[in-house]
């Protein structure tokens, strides 16, 4: 059943991809559309743990990237760096060529709704609808309730729950509780997406529609960069697979697989 269902996924994806996209390749130092960079960064924490080790990293307007590597890796505290939960020990994060780390803290907020994260977990408001839990998003940054209007709804329909709108979010499968966490981050039209392990709590089936729906929203131009532990997954994406092993890069292959 599952090999069936990562063949049917492997179809559906190359049945997306144009056929006169170019191949593609490992980020170079030239490129002219990098949007996002680390230079030599590392995170040392109090003991000298060196979660981060001089990571070198270049990202492309456009680009799908799983993030690899065992428990441990580095790849939590590579995204935390990313949404400026930690700041680097050394080395330079920055973002259309701004060096983050020296956002001030009233600028956090505008930086962060540009960045939008999913977990594992679905972090989402017990007792409130799918239309409640998506509008919260834009209710705690001020929106005013023509634009939340305006807005909740084509998002929904984006993730493909608009059958569901007025469901409690008790009332939802697992599948369905994640694509409403992806339409609350999608809410401020983010030029990042990070999916922190988005399917390590659901089946195959709801994996495999999950995965769909982040390649669909990276083929409108969002950078997606993908946390993840599932070999299936990786492979049957054909997409970048960056490698990480104690705190280091130690791959980075422009299409990929699950190396470890």
């Amino acid at each position: 059943m599952k090999e069936l269902m990562d063949l049917d996924l492997k179809q559906k994806l190359k049945k997306e991809k144009s056929p006169a996209e170019p191949a593609e390749k490992t980020v170079s130092a030239e490129s002219d559309d990098i949007v996002i960079q680390f230079d030599d960064v590392s995170k040392i924490y109090p003991g000298d743990i060196r979660a981060v080790v001089e990571v070198n990293l270049k990202i492309k307007i456009g680009e799908f990237i799983s993030l690899v590597g065992p428990s441990g890796a580095g790849k939590s505290t590579l995204i935390k760096l990313l949404t400026c939960e930690e700041r680097p020990t050394s080395g330079r994060v920055s973002v259309a060529g701004r060096d983050i780390s020296q956002l001030q803290k009233k600028e956090l907020p505008f930086y962060r709704r540009k960045v939008g994260i999913i977990f594992q977990e679905f972090r989402l408001l017990a007792k409130k609808t799918v239309y409640e839990n998506v509008a919260y998003a834009l209710e705690v940054s001020d929106s005013s309730n023509e634009e939340i209007h305006e807005k909740v709804p084509k998002i929904i329909d984006l993730v493909g729950l608009t059958n569901r709108t007025n469901a409690l979010s008790e009332e939802l499968s697992g599948g369905e509780k994640q694509r409403v966490s992806i339409a609350r981050a999608l809410v401020h039209n983010p030029k990042l997406l990070i999916a922190d392990e988005p399917t390590g709590n659901l089946d195959p089936v709801s994996t495999w529609e999950i995965i769909e729906l982040l390649f669909k929203i990276n083929k409108q131009g969002t950078i997606v960069l993908l946390a993840t532990h599932d070999r299936e997954v990786v492979d049957a994406l054909e997409k970048r697979v960056v490698t990480m092993r104690e705190g280091r890069v130690v791959s980075d292959q422009a299409k990929g697989k699950y190396l470890l």
